[in-house]
């Protein structure tokens, strides 16, 4: 009776010290999980449809979640120590896993914002409610118990998480009207400040800090961050950032669905607009072209009677819809806008180009910026800064001075070797342009590319025609992803390019050595074009 009761006693410490290991373990893993997946949401935008689309295509990615389940099922059958020990394994490989995803995919960190908080808690709440349930059911029925609970809600993160963003809407509805509300307060102080909004499918960002620089010859200017360049980006900008003294407010307008230009509007009131360009992007979310069109002319419908809406006259859908709105002033390279260019040299060592502004007023500027088409944007924001009364000439050295936007054709010198980051993501155009930008440098080019993503039914062929387009400027094609990269790789071998100068490698680091490795006598260009966003 006495060694009965010994090993009962063992049992019971044994069934005790396991239970308080695993409680640890399933709290950790069903924390890291969640991390993983708030990073996903935040990417998102917070968009539960867009969220689910993104868990719909990338499976992959969270694949042994379904073990957990496995063992949820397992645990509530067979009660043995040895499916308790099995259910530890998997709970631990989730960890390692999700520990890994969260050092891989570091381009744009989680932020841990209020909301983000407030998610974490919630999804918490949710997950605690599941394991105590489980508790219940077993005292009650003695067939689930809490820690089969624990597993299962370990597997259901992802969707927890989305539920706790439904169960948030409301909270979260106040504090976002409380924010704007206030940033309209500011807004509405500052009587004096002009606020020029500044849209396009691309160019928007470079062409802000453009506007920056320029403007700042004879305003006090205040430019939305970085690529804030959402409602509430804007509006923290606003409160955060805003002082009486500032005369001009340069506000990046972004957009992934119909209606959001509209939205940031309604919030800022721009007395003047700027649309940069407008292409095939973000058409997963867009759809089709008509809704980018849509969408970011929703910036001139804001404008008020006698608002100035700058135009990009290169781009044919901004000309083809420019005859719909009063009081635009147009700049490109064609001979019919307002502000043109003329005599564009581009070297390596930078690029020299004449600008004709509508009355007569001529002048040479000299730029370290690289690339055709950032000669547009540069025209864009020089055409603006002389409306506002600033003469030519005294914007020679400000356009001097311009640095390119961190990630957007950035040169960084290596000494025989020059690597071109421009990894912020690309698009059909940009793509070109640059690979035509690569092919300007004397030397070796070789680009190193996964594609482009977010163009919807047309991605495929967008990407083959970007492998032609390759292929006729560089001399060598790395590619990243050798599944993603297919149709760039087929469109590359199209064109007759040589086989032994294109190839696919599993991540950025091998293709980095491969070029790197290069032999040749004359200096070698890098170009790095774009970087998929984290939650690809």
């Amino acid at each position: 009776m006495q060694g009965t009761d010994i090993l009962n006693e063992i049992w019971f410490w044994w069934s005790v010290v396991l239970s308080m290991v695993f409680i640890v373990l399933a709290a950790w893993a069903f924390f890291v999980t969640l991390r993983f997946n708030l990073h996903m949401l935040q990417l998102n935008g917070y968009d539960n449809e867009e969220h689910a689309h993104w868990l719909k295509n990338n499976r992959g990615k969270q694949r042994q979640l379904i073990f957990l389940l496995i063992c949820a099922v397992m645990m509530a059958l067979f009660t043995a120590p040895v499916t308790a020990i099995i259910s530890l394994v998997f709970v631990l490989l989730d960890i390692r896993i999700y520990l890994f995803l969260k050092s891989v995919f570091t381009k744009k960190k989680l932020v841990m914002t209020t909301r983000a908080k407030r998610l974490v808690f919630t999804s918490s709440l949710i997950f605690v409610i599941i394991v105590a349930l489980g508790e219940v059911i077993e005292n009650c029925f003695h067939f689930v118990g809490g820690m089969a609970a624990a597993l299962l809600g370990i597997f259901l993160t992802p969707y927890i998480l989305m539920l706790a963003n439904i169960l948030n809407r409301p909270a979260e509805k106040a504090v976002r009207q409380y924010y704007i509300n206030d940033a309209k307060k500011i807004l509405a102080e500052n009587k004096q400040i002009r606020i020029i909004g500044v849209t396009g499918s691309y160019g928007k960002t470079s062409l802000k800090f453009y506007l920056n620089t320029l403007l700042s010859v004879k305003y006090n200017v205040l430019v939305t961050p970085e690529s804030y360049n959402t409602p509430m980006g804007v509006v923290k900008t606003i409160r955060e950032q805003m002082k009486s003294t500032h005369e001009i407010f340069v506000c990046e307008m972004g957009a992934r669905k119909v209606g959001e230009i509209k939205e940031i509007c309604d919030i800022v009131h721009p007395r003047d607009g700027l649309i940069t360009s407008i292409g095939p992007q973000h058409l997963e979310t867009f759809f089709n072209m008509d809704n980018i069109v849509k969408t970011k002319f929703e910036l001139g419908d804001a404008l008020p009677e006698g608002g100035l809406l700058f135009l990009n006259g290169d781009n044919e859908y901004i000309s083809g819809n420019a005859g719909n709105y009063k009081n635009t002033v147009m700049y490109g390279a064609g001979g019919s806008n307002g502000y043109r260019t003329e005599n564009v040299s581009v070297s390596d060592m930078g690029t020299t180009f004449t600008v004709i502004a509508p009355d007569g007023e001529k002048e040479e500027f000299t730029t370290r910026l690289i690339g055709g088409h950032n000669v547009i944007n540069v025209l864009g924001a020089i055409a603006v800064a002389h409306t506002y009364g600033i003469p030519l000439a005294d914007l020679k050295i400000p356009v001097r001075r311009l640095q390119p936007a961190e990630h957007r054709l950035q040169l960084l010198d290596r000494g025989t070797v020059t690597v071109i980051d421009d990894t912020f993501n690309s698009n059909p155009i940009g793509s070109k342009a640059a690979v035509e930008m690569l092919n300007l440098f004397k030397g070796e080019h070789i680009l190193i590319t996964p594609g482009m993503v977010e163009l919807g039914e047309d991605e495929r062929d967008y990407n083959f025609k970007f492998g032609t387009y390759a292929a006729a400027n560089c001399d060598y094609i790395f590619l990243v992803g050798k599944k993603r990269t297919e149709p760039i790789y087929e469109g590359v071998l199209s064109t007759g390019f040589e086989k032994n100068k294109v190839e696919a490698f599993d991540n950025l680091q091998d293709a980095m050595n491969r070029a790197m490795n290069i032999k040749s006598d004359k200096k070698k260009y890098i170009l790095l074009e774009n970087d998929l966003p984290d939650n690809y």
